[in-house]
């Protein structure tokens, strides 16, 4: 039995993937949707260096889960990266999801494809946070009024130290079994790093015909191709 791990990208919580765990369970595996330190019902847990990667790699270790498939969203992807290069021969594979990928020493801050002075500029304006996108943000995306209701309002502000956190990886990436979802209305190829990695023969592109937010735009699509990734 598959254990499947779902890390949502920033502002969101394990709720996220509500619409994709009945499907993946109906399949007899074990789901295990995670809320990260610092967000959603958890936003008054402190965070600091690797605390997210700690949060995927604990959860795992204290659930003693082994077959994992480790899937990352969104930003979600750097800790889930790291995380994975951790767990051993607990670990199946990693499914990123329209995600960011860790490089060694850099952070999301210093890969912001805006440049890091925008991205801190806007941390420095909120606090400390990065605040979750106006429903307005969401339009182009393929999600109905109600999906994009549901996003915003459930969404809370990202802790910008877990942004600018460098990452340490313990494998490299292109040695361990990957699928790379990537969502085609948020770009038509994978960023620059991914598609570095895509090189591997350890590495699998899936597309998608939706947003940056298939849990809730194809749920069941994004459920189809987590069941096949256990497979493989």
């Amino acid at each position: 039995m598959t254990q499947f791990v779902l890390v949502a990208g920033a502002w969101l919580g394990a709720w996220a993937w509500d619409d994709v765990v009945p499907e993946l369970r109906a399949a007899g595996h074990g789901v295990h949707p995670l809320t990260l330190s610092g967000i959603a019902d958890r936003q008054h847990v402190p965070v600091g260096p690797q605390t997210h990667v700690r949060d995927i790699v604990g959860e795992v270790e204290r659930l003693d889960l082994r077959d994992v498939v480790l899937v990352g969203h969104s930003y979600a992807g750097i800790p889930v990266g790291q995380a994975a290069g951790r767990l051993g021969e607990r670990l199946a594979r990693v499914v990123y999801v329209d995600a960011n990928v860790p490089t060694d020493g850099e952070s999301f801050v210093s890969t912001w494809w805006q440049g890091p002075e925008r991205l801190q500029a806007v941390l420095d304006e909120h606090q400390g946070n990065w605040p979750p996108l106006t429903a307005a943000e969401y339009d182009g995306q393929g999600l109905t009024d109600e999906q994009i209701s549901r996003i915003a309002g459930g969404s809370t502000p990202q802790p910008g130290a877990t942004l600018s956190d460098p990452a340490v990886l313990e494998r490299p990436l292109d040695e361990l079994p990957t699928t790379y979802i990537k969502c085609l209305l948020d770009g038509d190829e994978p960023n620059d790093d991914a598609a570095e990695l895509l090189k591997s023969e350890h590495w699998q592109l899936v597309e998608m015909d939706t947003g940056h937010w298939p849990m809730f735009s194809q749920p069941h699509e994004l459920a189809r191709i987590l069941l096949r990734s256990a497979t493989r």
